[in-house]
């Protein structure tokens, strides 16, 4: 992370909406209230090879802030103030210079950091603009005029940046292996402390308060395992997925979906689970979110150190167990009851305090993403089907029982299988699940979703003609190893 650019300021000067622009997408909230930034919001700019960080104002105040994520925020930035190797300063053109701006370009002062001033919402005509000589007081030269909203100066804004980071770096060997993760789970099961743990330092905010996360934050890290290996990772810290029907604001709506898009934008999701609640109702429905972005899975319970604690405790809750080991078996088996629709998935009880499992959990995550490139042979797959639909037959449903003739692999990352059968609406829900559970479990595709893409007889083209000749001895031929013949070179 060597090339660091910070955008820092006081607070609804429009840094967030200046972010999304030199990003070129949104990914930090844009909104009138003050504070909605907390964390550092990180992205990789491309025309240019720069880490940006969108940081939350300095000076928050307000009921909806509770003093300590205000110090906490101030903390974020004096942390992306330290890393950054440039500072874009931004100011409001119209409003000029208030007390708080000095404060902080007295900080920047002392941070001794090339700093760009910018001024921004200069959008409605020079006079409206405040009287330059009040930038110059701040001590950083001419302002750079911008209007985030339309664009305007951005492209000046740019230039200035990459003339005071230099020439480009080469992509080493390391980057080019770096696998994006994210944390996803309901507010408060312990994503930030996580996030901190696998980075070994407090780089995000990490508070009771719940909501304290609201953008998704992320971060290229390097991990170091106990033998000295480097595993290099993006990470996304997402705020907590709350139940749509509990949506108490414009901010919570729009960090939900920006925690469900990291979902999308990463190689292995992390569900975190709280060991002390068990799996409710919207840890099933965050799950079921993972699964159908066709993600591989890693299961995390978290606060596995509080079960230990309840354990030396005599807690009531506890006598039930004979000891945490018992606990952990019957967590185990009541959670898969609840996400039954995740096979394989593996699991990690994991403490983001103490440190226990973290180097394990992450080296799943590893494993999960080499298992994505997985190619099954035709002739293999096939014969897995053979003996799952010998054991356990379908059910009949409108009259008729669905039947595969023909299967091949179509895609990895994700898996995709086209199967071709006799009718797509007679292959159930529950059906569908036990085909899947069954090759993830004879190809060892665990925590991996397959995606079932059904070719009826109705809907097969020329080239998918195989109803008529490969039918269930076929099948059996391909048990045996034997390839079943191209479906595009048959006829009817």
């Amino acid at each position: 992370m060597s090339r660091i650019v910070a955008i820092v300021g006081r607070p609804n000067v429009g840094k967030s909406r200046f972010f999304n622009r030199l990003a070129r997408k949104r990914i930090s909230i844009v909104h009138d209230m003050p504070g909605v930034t907390r964390d550092v919001v990180t992205a990789e700019v491309e025309d240019g090879h720069y880490t940006l960080l969108d940081t939350g104002g300095l000076g928050l105040t307000g009921s909806d802030t509770p003093a300590r994520i205000t110090k906490a925020s101030e903390e974020q930035v004096h942390f992306a103030i330290t890393a950054a190797n440039v500072i874009l300063f931004v100011v409001d053109a119209r409003e000029g210079v208030t007390a708080l701006d000095e404060r902080i370009a007295q900080l920047l002062r002392r941070s001794r950091k090339d700093v760009i001033l910018v001024a921004n919402k200069a959008d409605s005509g020079k006079e409206k603009i405040a009287e330059i000589d009040q930038f110059y007081r701040l001590g950083f030269g001419e302002p750079f005029y911008l209007s985030a909203e339309h664009g305007n100066g951005e492209a000046e804004v740019r230039e200035a940046v990459l003339a005071k980071l230099g020439p480009e770096p080469v992509e080493t060997a390391l980057d080019k292996e770096r696998l994006d993760i994210c944390f996803v789970g309901r507010p408060n099961v312990g994503k930030s402390s996580l996030s901190n743990r696998v980075l070994k330092s407090d780089r995000l905010i990490v508070s009771d308060v719940p909501g304290t996360t609201r953008d998704a934050v992320e971060l290229s890290f390097v991990f170091r395992t106990r033998e000295g290996k480097l595993w290099p990772f993006k990470l996304i810290d997402t705020a907590g997925i709350r139940a749509p029907t509990k949506l108490s604001s414009s901010v919570e709506y729009f960090s939900r979906l920006r925690s469900l898009e990291a979902i999308h934008q990463s190689d292995v999701a992390f569900m975190v689970l709280d060991a002390m609640d068990g799996v409710t109702s919207q840890d099933k429905a965050i799950a079921g979110e993972i699964v159908k972005a066709a993600k591989p899975i890693v299961i995390v319970v978290n606060k596995w150190d509080l079960v230990h604690e309840a354990f030396r405790s005599n807690l009531p809750g506890m006598a039930k167990y004979k000891n945490a080991r018992d606990f952990r078996a019957k967590f185990e088996k009541a959670m898969f009851d609840q996400l039954f629709f995740t096979p394989g998935a593996p699991v990690m009880f994991v403490s983001a305090l103490t440190g226990h499992e973290i180097e394990r959990m992450l080296r799943a995550a590893r494993a999960l993403n080499k298992r994505l490139d997985t190619k099954i042979p035709t002739a293999k797959l096939n014969a897995a089907i053979v003996r799952l639909s010998d054991r356990t037959p379908p059910a009949s449903t409108f009259g008729t029982r669905f039947r595969i003739y023909y299967a091949t692999q179509t895609s990895t990352r994700p898996f995709r299988m086209k199967l071709f059968c006799n009718q797509e609406r007679s292959l159930t829900e529950s059906y569908r699940r036990y085909l899947e559970a069954g090759l993830v479990k004879e190809f060892g595709l665990d925590g991996c979703p397959i995606h079932f893409d059904l070719i009826g007889k109705q809907n097969r083209s020329a080239a998918d003609r195989i109803a008529a000749r490969n039918t269930r001895k076929g099948l059996r031929h391909a048990a045996e190893g034997e390839e079943v013949i191209n479906p595009a070179l048959l006829d009817d």
